[in-house]
């Protein structure tokens, strides 16, 4: 595990996750350069008008409502599963995640990213086939792909990702 500890304090990597909505994932699945640099922008720029159209525009939104019913039916007693207002912990034997949701974006720290890619990723693909990930400290960026057709690889999952 990865850990990193400063005076005594735990800190944990800090993602974002969007939900892209599908023509914008099929236009963009290639081209991920381009929504990571149009995300860093929004970040830098919520205010602007134009940007945050076009950020509604091509991202879902997330039910925290919704997030909280499929986790506790999932992990019912396989899980520790601590629920907030617009909050969601998991852990699960050496697992933890912890997730601030709001309407366009889902916020969640973990120590690694496997974390995530155990406790998360399974669940939001259930109703968010096209997801964006994001690390918020370093220029890491990707998609928790969806199950493509592909010549050779028909159904196989494939990750493409710089994380």
């Amino acid at each position: 595990m990865r850990i990193i500890k400063t005076k005594g304090v735990i800190l944990l990597n800090t993602y974002s996750i969007y939900s892209i909505k599908s023509e914008f994932a099929e236009r963009y699945y290639y081209r991920s350069d381009i929504l990571y640099r149009f995300f860093k922008q929004y970040h830098e720029n919520s205010k602007n008008k134009v940007i945050e159209d076009q950020f509604k525009e091509i991202t879902s939104f997330f039910s925290t409502k919704e997030l909280n019913t499929k986790i506790k039916t999932l992990y019912n007693n396989k899980a520790i599963v601590k629920d907030g207002n617009n909050s969601i912990e998991i852990e699960q034997d050496k697992y933890y995640i912890s997730l601030h949701i709001s309407e366009k974006q889902i916020e969640f720290r973990c120590d690694m990213l496997q974390d995530a890619e155990m406790l998360l990723f399974p669940i939001l693909q259930l109703f968010h086939p096209s997801l964006f990930v994001l690390d918020n400290n370093l220029n890491n960026y990707g998609w928790i792909s969806p199950v493509i057709k592909l010549k050779d690889h028909l159904n196989e999952q494939v990750l493409y990702s710089t994380l």
